[in-house]
């Protein structure tokens, strides 16, 4: 149910951060200097780290003082006066002055009247150094015991006095005391004292930031959860993430909890907004009002023209808007610093004044479209004109803007424009006329559009519309095979009924390359399917034929990339990969992106299933590389992340599939490859001992899956990981449950690569549930198996698995058996099932020698990976065999992870976050986390010492 206060119960996209703060305390004493704009969610995260750290630390002290702004310059010392009185309150007066030197609280009469009269030479330096030291002294004395944080809170309101004492308190900071300052940095104007102050302390080498980014989309679709207490709508979603842009404060303010976006903002939320608004100006807040009609961005010369200001006189007007940080210089632009501010600037326009400017601004650019960028001046003039109400010009230039997207593959414009011409088509009467197409040929081009843009229900939608409008039955046709591949992608029962219907409606001759198009996705979908593999194959071979007849390059390579994967064995993969090259070959003769990006989704699976992990991620990322140049990161480069992260969890390399699922979930993709995405997630958590975090994985692969018809890849894995989790939580008899449905409802002998891995999961859950139960499912497994072919390392590697867990399901467990699994995934170099392999080999063995080499390896691959649940039972059997594990390997990393040390390099090659970011297919969000994490723990305050450290320590 919805949270009746608009706010998320749980914090969402903060994990990082906490960690940060969790170290500092660790590593105290240390001073955390903690920016971010207002609302970004400074004081929720300090108070969940606060929460966090009284449990984890009995006895922690934590005193809490915020700077007032009660005068431009604010009240002297207020967040110490606010945290001497909550001290008082603590341990009363007597216990304050007894921690004091001699017992003398005078000093601190000034803070606090409790303490009696001030000095009278209190504005004297010799009284206020006393001052000074009896702070100091006060925390000194309380941190002997048990560690202390200060939080002082919304710094940039601090006068000189509490800046100065703040400075003083973290030059000499005493030991136990963790000092944090937060800041509001959207009020850091230019001159603003505060920032020398913060540069000065910066380079301290017991000082860190934290700057406090805005939410990443996927985290503010877990904030929109919270506070609905369901799964945003994905329109819903987008409009609340471009409106708010991650600010947590205005996603609550903007979400109302009937699902619903608020259209006027909060009174309080709008004060913030346009409180420093309000101090400039009248002539800077009026050529605001303007620049706000001009979209978030706005060119300097666009501007002068439409307020018929000089250059001279436009900047004089600006620059207090510049100084005060409402505008922010962008080039030769002006970009206010928050959406949610340029909008409630705009909203101030009266209605005349509204029509007035936005028709300004349009003829303007129709005069000289090179007053915005190259590209831009399109979607500008369709902006202004549907603003100012002129529905004709609206609507003419919403059509043109959409041709321009369209060519510069901005697939999400392209939509928004093509469904704004759909919705102002009736309010122009000879709309067809000036446009030269039909309404059905605009729903068309809004079905291709969606496509492309990821917005698959959607297609589906205005495809539907297009069918009530079709009579000739080709276009027809054409319109059920887009519905039918959309339908694909989520999962609906219904997508074959369209492809079979769209294959009967067009004619066999004359050959057209709409039967092309439709065999060829007909095919596409039937070899995925149990069983549909030879007819899959045979209809793909004739949409090959036709295709090469009637010169269709894009089908062509589709048909042969089917019929590859038709005719795919693991003993022959060789034969495969010829044929997809075949389809590369094609495409760059002149087919589409999508069969390009489709070879190397096949290419990279195909590699990945005879244990080629390394050329299969290299493959997949040249693939997401292609998929974000030509818009398509969201649909083709989402699932070519699940062919990256399904080798690189195989080789252990965790964090970096963690990193990479985050971001393409980020991307709202369509269901199917959330499925996938989650799944991922899922078993790193439930590897690493985190529980929660994979029951709630495994929540949203149920919650995705239920309604659709999923397929073996994305079924099989999901009922492994509800498998797995039900053993790891002591939940046999449920676990025995889900082996029920294996063996009597799944099949796994329907899709050997799918298939071994769900069985080998089965036996062992019977295994660690023995009895007459599971003897009887551990029977039909047996039969399952004998069913099922095992081509390929890995199949054969999940084929011992599975006989070496039916084994110990039966009470048998030999060395020799766990020694050959082992081995083949030594093979295999992938560490978590080799580290399993060995513990039971050790487990088995009857050489005490024997046992602690295959344990202390074990040992060694489970830590390296986080793997706790696994090295926790390899500790125990270590301890029983009287077996020291020692240290685990890691010479002179200074505890940097393999990701952290890939970081580090390009950190030394000079890269900025943005460029690692790139180049490791992350978030520079992400990668700002992990330059932190470097610089804390290689002990250094900048990016080139850093590279200096990596360079002597040979790190890179």
């Amino acid at each position: 149910m919805p949270n009746q206060q608009g706010i998320s119960a749980v914090m969402v996209g903060r994990s990082s951060e906490l960690a940060f703060l969790d170290a500092a305390l660790r590593d105290t004493p240390a001073a955390l200097l903690v920016g971010g704009e207002a609302g970004v969610g400074k004081t929720r995260l300090i108070r969940e780290f606060l929460d966090n750290a009284r449990r984890k630390t009995p006895g922690l002290r934590v005193l809490i003082g915020g700077c007032l702004q009660i005068s431009s310059e604010g009240l002297p010392f207020a967040p110490f006066s606010a945290v001497l009185r909550g001290l008082v309150r603590e341990i009363g007066v007597d216990g304050v002055t007894a921690l004091l030197p001699g017992g003398n609280p005078g000093g601190l009469a000034r803070l606090l009247p409790e303490f009696g009269e001030p000095d009278t030479e209190a504005a004297t330096t010799e009284a206020r150094t006393r001052l000074f030291d009896h702070v100091l002294l006060l925390f000194e004395r309380l941190t002997e015991e048990t560690p202390a944080v200060l939080v002082i809170e919304d710094a940039h309101w601090a006068e000189r006095s509490t800046r100065d004492l703040l400075s003083y308190m973290i030059r000499n900071l005493p030991p136990g005391l963790l000092v944090i300052v937060t800041y509001r940095s959207d009020e850091l104007h230019r001159s603003h004292p505060l920032r020398p102050l913060l540069a000065e302390l910066d380079r301290a080498g017991w000082v860190r930031r934290l700057d406090l980014d805005r939410l990443p989309r996927r985290a503010v679709a877990q904030q929109a959860r919270g506070i609905l207490g369901r799964d945003p709508a994905a329109r819903l979603l987008d409009e609340v993430y471009e409106r708010s842009e991650g600010n947590p404060l205005f996603v609550e303010a903007l979400l109302g909890r009937d699902g619903e976006i608020n259209c006027e903002l909060p009174e309080s939320l709008r004060d913030l907004i346009l409180g420093s608004v309000q101090r400039l100006p009248e002539e800077t807040q009026e050529i605001l009002r303007v620049a706000s009609a001009g979209g978030d961005r706005v060119e300097h010369a666009l501007l002068a023209a439409v307020s018929g200001l000089d250059d001279t006189g436009l900047t004089r007007v600006l620059r207090p808007a510049v100084a005060a940080n409402v505008l922010v210089v962008d080039g030769e632009a002006y970009a206010f610093r928050h959406a949610l501010m340029r909008e409630a600037i705009h909203g101030d326009l009266l209605p005349g004044e509204h029509t007035r400017t936005h028709t300004r601004f349009a003829e303007a650019l129709e005069g000289d479209p090179a007053l915005v960028p190259p590209g831009r001046a399109a979607a500008e003039l369709a902006h202004h004109w549907y603003s100012a109400h002129d529905m004709t010009w609206a609507l003419v230039s919403a059509w043109q803007a959409a041709q321009v997207a369209k060519e510069a593959t901005a697939y999400t414009e392209w939509l928004r424009m093509i469904d704004r011409v759909l919705t102002l088509w009736d309010r122009v009467p000879d709309a067809a006329e000036r446009l030269g197409v039909g309404h059905s040929d605009v729903l068309e081009k809004a079905i291709e559009a969606a496509d492309l843009a990821g917005e698959t229900e959607r297609g589906v939608a205005f495809a539907k519309e297009a069918l009530k409008e079709i009579d000739d039955p080709l276009c027809a046709a054409g319109v059920l095979e887009q519905r039918g591949r959309l339908k694909i992608r989520l999962g609906h029962r219904t997508a074959l009924d369209d492809l079979r219907e769209a294959a009967r409606l067009v004619p066999v001759d004359p050959p057209s390359v709409t039967r092309a198009r439709v065999l060829s996705t007909l095919a596409q979908h039937l070899y995925l399917l149990p069983n549909g593999a030879d007819e899959g194959r045979a209809l793909a071979a004739e949409a090959l034929e036709v295709a090469r007849e009637s010169g269709d390059a894009t089908v062509e390579a589709h048909a042969l990339t089917t019929i590859a994967a038709c005719d795919f064995t693991e003993t022959d993969s060789e034969r495969h990969l010829e044929l997809l090259a075949e389809a590369a070959e094609v495409y760059r003769r002149g087919a589409d992106d999508s069969a390009m990006l489709r070879v190397a989704t096949n290419e990279s699976h195909v590699l990945e299933s005879i244990g080629e992990h390394e050329r299969a991620i290299e493959t997949a990322q040249r693939g997401i590389a292609l998929a974000r140049k030509h818009g398509q990161a969201r649909t083709s480069g989402a699932f070519l992340t699940i062919n990256v992260t399904e080798p690189l969890h195989a080789l252990g390399r965790w964090d970096e599939v963690l990193e990479m699922t985050e971001h393409a979930l980020e991307l709202s993709p369509p269901p199917l490859t959330r499925a996938s995405l989650h799944y991922a997630l899922g078993d790193i958590a439930l590897n690493r001992g985190d529980l929660v975090a994979a029951a709630r994985a495994a929540a949203a692969l149920d919650a995705v899956l239920a309604p659709t018809f999923s397929r073996t890849q994305e079924l099989f894995p999901s009922v492994r990981l509800r498998l797995d989790l039900r053993v790891a939580e002591g939940d046999l008899t449920g676990a025995l449950d889900v082996v029920e449905q294996v063996v009597t409802e799944l099949h796994p002998s329907v899709n050997a690569r799918y298939g071994w891995p769900l069985i080998a999961a089965a036996a062992h859950a019977c295994a660690e549930a023995p009895g007459e139960r599971s003897a009887r499912l551990l029977g039909l497994l047996r039969d399952e198996a004998e069913k099922m072919p095992a081509r390929g390392r890995p199949q054969l590697a999940r084929r011992l698995v599975f006989e070496a867990e039916a084994d110990r399901a039966e009470g048998i467990s030999e060395q020799a058996r766990w020694d050959e699994v082992a081995a083949a995934w030594e093979d295999l170099s992938e560490p978590h099932p080799l580290s399993y392999a060995l513990w039971r080999a050790a487990s088995a063995a009857a050489d005490r020698e024997e046992a602690a080499v295959r344990l202390r390896r074990a040992a060694e691959l489970a830590g390296g990976l986080g793997a706790r649940p696994l090295r926790e039972r390899i500790e125990a059997s270590a301890r029983r065999a009287r077996v020291p594990l020692g240290g685990l390997a890691g010479g002179h990393s200074l505890g940097l992870t393999p990701r952290e040390r890939e970081v580090l390099r390009l950190v030394a090659d000079g890269r900025s976050n943005r460029e690692i970011a790139g180049e490791l297919f992350i978030s520079a969000k992400t990668a700002s986390v992990h330059v932190s994490n470097i610089l804390a723990k290689l002990e250094v305050t900048s990016r080139g010492e850093a590279a200096a450290t990596a360079h002597r320590m040979g790190l890179v």
